[in-house]
């Protein structure tokens, strides 16, 4: 495989490992942890903005599909940073994704490489589109296709493989789990009235530290134990990851019209803005045809073989 090509494929996975990693970090317990009570007129406040937010949760989480169109802004520290657009159709109960991707954080690095690209995930694999200078490279096989959890079984690591799952359960980070998560703020707070998009909505927002994000993270308690669980919160703090900035507006149907994720970072902040439209329409996502794709861990065979895995 020439080595253009190879870049090409490196560069469309670091745009997927921010999509997972991003979503990794912000999970949901499934059901909304509402903040502890405090006293006064704040906490008044605090537990009418639980109660709103409560019940967007439930809606969303009945609608299970919306369309979304989401920017993510990476600051240089990070894979050389830039920016990344991303528009398409998810959907959660099952997790599908069908999206299209473009931006300078896409490019970084193979500015010979297609302008975008598209991404799909359904049955837990992911699928990217690599371009039509790829297909003519692999025989007409323009996708390449990664099976998480064949990566994390050929590692033959016990750590790998249950970092990969967990990485599996959120990779599909849908409006309801945000909702959950957001809900497990110890500082939730009504921010007001505005428009999104021309819709009436009202503004929410609220923080986490990493203890706050792990601890309101369901999916991790039922594949790490508690120590785990704290030499987790010590890795992520050696990265400097510092917290989580959650806002999100809701409208006049109890649905997200807006979402802005903060986290930052040693190097920056890095920051995902996504709008949703269209709750409930029909996610019909398919993968590519098996002719038109190509195996991420059979690619890496072939490169040890050439000698040029270290190149990459």
């Amino acid at each position: 495989m020439a080595m253009a090509a190879w870049k090409r494929a490196g560069v469309s996975l670091t745009a997927a490992a921010v999509v997972v990693g991003l979503a990794g970090c912000q999970d949901g317990d499934g059901g909304g942890k509402k903040s502890a009570d405090t006293s006064g007129s704040a906490a008044q406040t605090q537990n009418e903005a639980a109660e709103v937010l409560q019940a967007a949760f439930e809606k969303t989480s009945e609608a299970k599909s919306s369309k979304v169109r989401m920017t993510m802004t990476m600051p240089a520290g990070l894979e050389g940073g830039g920016t990344m657009e991303m528009s398409g159709v998810q959907g959660w109960d099952p997790a599908v994704l069908d999206v299209t991707m473009k931006g300078s954080a896409l490019t970084a690095g193979a500015p010979d490489g297609p302008q975008q690209t598209r991404m799909i995930m359904v049955d837990g694999v992911m699928y990217m589109d690599m371009g039509a200078e790829q297909a003519a490279q692999m025989d007409g096989k323009r996708w390449m296709k990664m099976d998480f959890k064949a990566v994390a079984d050929a590692s033959g690591d016990p750590e790998i493989q249950k970092q990969m799952a967990g990485g599996l359960e959120n990779m599909n980070q849908d409006p309801a789990q945000q909702l959950a998560l957001l809900l497990g703020s110890p500082n939730l707070k009504h921010v007001g009235p505005e428009k999104v998009d021309g819709v009436q909505t009202e503004h929410y927002k609220g923080t986490l530290t990493i203890e706050e994000m792990v601890d309101a993270n369901k999916a991790l308690e039922g594949m790490f134990s508690e120590a785990e669980r704290e030499q987790l919160v010590a890795n992520m703090k050696k990265t400097g990851l510092k917290g989580y900035d959650t806002e999100v507006w809701v409208d006049e149907d109890d649905y997200p019209a807006k979402m802005v994720v903060g986290m930052t970072t040693a190097q920056g902040t890095m920051k995902m803005t996504a709008h949703y439209s269209d709750y409930g329409a029909k996610a019909e996502v398919q993968a590519p045809p098996a002719g038109e794709t190509f195996d991420f861990m059979e690619l890496m065979k072939e490169l040890e073989s050439l000698g040029a895995g270290s190149a990459a």
